[in-house]
């Protein structure tokens, strides 16, 4: 039986280049990088090169990076860290309904302490509408924090035009951008963003690191006290392998990018065309015009998400039901309802996310598979009748 991964939004196999430039410093490079000895300064090395490598990804310049834990730690670090920073007894954030709950979270844990918070609408297709970030600006707003790229939809959010709305009054804004990286081109200065969040894990890198762009001049309080490290901004001994990694994958997304988003989206929509025609009442979700090249957000009508995921698992397909870190709530998933689907549809959906592996094979074999998988479990269902033609799309 053939295996196929179709979940890298979930996560992405470390890349064989980004295990090897690691390996050095779990072994003979073992230096603390804090340290001024020579042992620590090959520590050190390793971890400035790695910088270069994520502000070059960025657009950014090395001094404007930060390492972290992942993206949940930078997303926090983004939200807490301004908000804190800010002067003023009333203060507001702007976000969105579609954000992931490492944002929406951080969000939520403000309202309680009395900082005012909007939550914007999106579209059928899951977008911000730029003029309701301009209407949702007041005097108080300091931060705006809307993601660069769904990660259940695949959906790219405007944030160029948002930082030029936020940059008319001189709010802060802060993109999630930990799906977008290394998938999509992205210039930090183009967006005009002050923050944006990455994740090592979902660009061929380690789990366990990842990085913040603070733009020169950015407030930001500390999240954590207790050294220097990271310009005062994050404390703690630096994970010199994990830093390492990351800035290895970084290279490898710049070399690849161009050539792999265009075979990656090839495969996506012959994937995409094949199950729309071949399971009826099929429907994508999201933005089909701006989106990432390697997602594609299905609905499936009569039948449950997770008994698809567990099924087509059986079969060696593994893919979604959406966010891995919502995996096993019992309520749908809180994007689908935002764009407007039911509850019973938004539990009817599947995400399918490709990658540099993905083969024309394992789009061949999803085909056979996917519609004969859908179409037995909906003989499940009471409420499914067959139909005699495959309706209009």
């Amino acid at each position: 039986m053939m295996r196929v991964y179709f979940d890298h939004n979930a996560t992405t196999p470390v890349a064989p280049e980004v295990l090897a430039a690691m390996l050095p410093y779990f072994s003979e490079e073992y230096g603390n990088a804090s340290s001024i000895h020579t042992f620590g300064q090959r520590g050190r090395g390793a971890v400035e090169q790695a910088r270069e490598s994520v502000a070059a990804l960025l657009g950014a310049r090395p001094a404007e990076i930060m390492f972290s834990s992942g993206g949940t730690e930078s997303n926090n670090h983004a939200i807490f860290g301004v908000v804190g920073a800010a002067s003023g007894e009333r203060k507001h954030v702007i976000t969105s309904a579609i954000e992931h709950s490492a944002v929406l979270d951080p969000c939520e844990a403000l309202q309680r302490r009395g900082v005012a918070v909007t939550v914007l609408p999106v579209d059928r297709e899951g977008l911000v509408n730029p003029e309701d970030v301009r209407r949702a600006i007041r005097p108080e707003t300091v931060l705006i924090t809307i993601m660069l790229a769904n990660n259940e939809l695949g959906t790219l959010e405007p944030i160029e035009e948002i930082g030029k709305i936020a940059a008319e009054t001189g709010v802060t804004v802060h993109t999630d951008a930990v799906q977008a990286a290394g998938k999509v081109p992205i210039d930090v200065t183009r967006l005009g963003v002050h923050l944006l969040s990455i994740s090592a894990h979902k660009l061929y890198g380690p789990k366990g690191v990842g990085a913040l762009y603070v733009r020169k001049g950015t407030r930001l309080e500390p999240l954590m006290y207790g050294g220097h490290s990271e310009r005062d901004r994050r404390p703690g001994t630096e994970d010199v392998p994990g830093i390492a990694g990351l800035g290895k994958a970084a290279e490898l997304a710049m070399m690849r990018m161009k050539e792999e988003r265009q075979r990656i989206a090839a495969l996506r929509d012959r994937l995409e065309k094949g199950l729309l025609e071949r399971v009826p009442y099929a429907r994508v979700n999201g933005s089909r015009a701006h989106r990432m090249p390697n997602t594609t957000n299905l609905t499936f009508p009569f039948v449950e998400g997770e008994a698809m995921v567990i099924a087509l698992d059986l079969q060696g397909i593994a893919c979604s039901t959406g966010a891995a870190c919502s995996s096993g709530a019992v309520k749908p998933s809180h994007v689908l309802t935002a764009i407007g689907l039911a509850p019973e549809d938004a539990r009817a959906t599947l995400r399918l996310s490709l990658g540099h592996q993905t083969t024309n094979e394992e789009i061949d074999y999803a085909l056979d598979t996917i519609p004969p998988v859908i179409e037995r479990l909906r003989q499940l269902s009471p409420t499914y009748k067959k139909p005699v033609t495959a309706p209009a799309r």
